[in-house]
């Protein structure tokens, strides 16, 4: 966050995959690594079956961002997460497959691969300094197929600078569903901001929706073509950046053979706000 005449707030999003790795050649996932745990590699790059919550730190540790939106993330990751990345508050809202989490914990840290997604998932948010978080709310937007739900969360700075926020994970693969899921996250996003400046995303899955978003709702910035499934928008804030997906080497680090892991197969999504006005809480 920056100082001057509007408060700047620096907003990531990124769908973490469940800290797995996702090398651009296809035919480094084989059987041999899932069932064996043995590294793959090609000239570039590797792919590797073991957990990568460090290298998932160092990728977001090194990046410049206020407000962190994590989708499809190990829930036992967030203590340890919050901390490598410096932050002052985190929070998370449990989504899929977490009924009987210690088994699943056992098995993903044996073989990550072959448990997948079945370790259990969350929508993560993880605030840097100044911002803290002050109040959290979770709503059940479906629970079929699976279970989707909003993180929301209202932040202060000790100078009393106010933001609420929602992050989710829409249905994946039915855009329609998708969209009503959004809207009803929206509606309750805009309630409980109660007038604070709100930033609003996440893997949204639901492009179509964003103009239903700006006209019902004032979201900016108003979408354009191509639209991706990846999406923040923000209400009672101007747009300083819009969001704008990374590159995929901004998901790489070197792995100790030299070669490069690309984590997770979504990419990053960046942007920037400015809170209207002086940013402040009102007396």
């Amino acid at each position: 966050m920056s100082g001057g005449p509007h408060i700047v707030v620096r907003a990531l999003t990124w769908n973490i995959f469940h800290g797995l790795d996702k090398p651009p050649n296809p035919h480094l996932l084989t059987w041999r690594s899932r069932l064996l745990r043995i590294t793959e590699t090609d000239a570039t790059h590797a792919h590797v079956n073991r957990p990568l919550l460090n290298e998932l730190t160092a990728l977001l540790d090194r990046r410049e961002w206020d407000i962190a939106f994590l989708q499809e993330a190990p829930p036992r990751w967030l203590p340890a997460l919050a901390r490598g990345v410096g932050a002052s508050a985190a929070a998370s809202a449990l989504t899929a497959r977490n009924l009987g989490a210690p088994v699943r914990r056992w098995l993903a840290d044996r073989n990550p691969d072959l448990i997948g997604s079945h370790e259990g998932g969350s929508n993560q948010l993880v605030v840097r300094p100044p911002w803290r978080i002050v109040e959290t709310r979770r709503l059940t937007l479906t629970r079929r197929p699976e279970r989707r739900r909003m993180l929301w969360a209202r932040l202060r700075t000790p100078g009393g600078d106010h933001l609420a926020v929602a992050n989710m994970h829409l249905t994946a693969y039915d855009s329609a569903k998708a969209g009503r899921e959004a809207l009803l996250a929206a509606e309750h996003a805009v309630a409980w901001a109660d007038g604070d400046p709100l930033v609003f995303g996440g893997d949204l899955n639901a492009p179509d929706t964003y103009e239903d978003l700006h006209v019902r709702f004032d979201f900016l910035p108003r979408p354009d073509d191509p639209k991706t499934i990846q999406y923040l928008c923000g209400r009672g804030v101007d747009v300083l950046e819009p969001p704008t997906e990374l590159a995929p080497t901004a998901r790489e680090l070197p792995d100790l053979g030299g070669r490069q892991l690309r984590i997770s197969d979504h990419p990053l999504i960046v942007a920037q706000f400015a809170l209207r006005g002086s940013g402040r809480a009102s007396t």
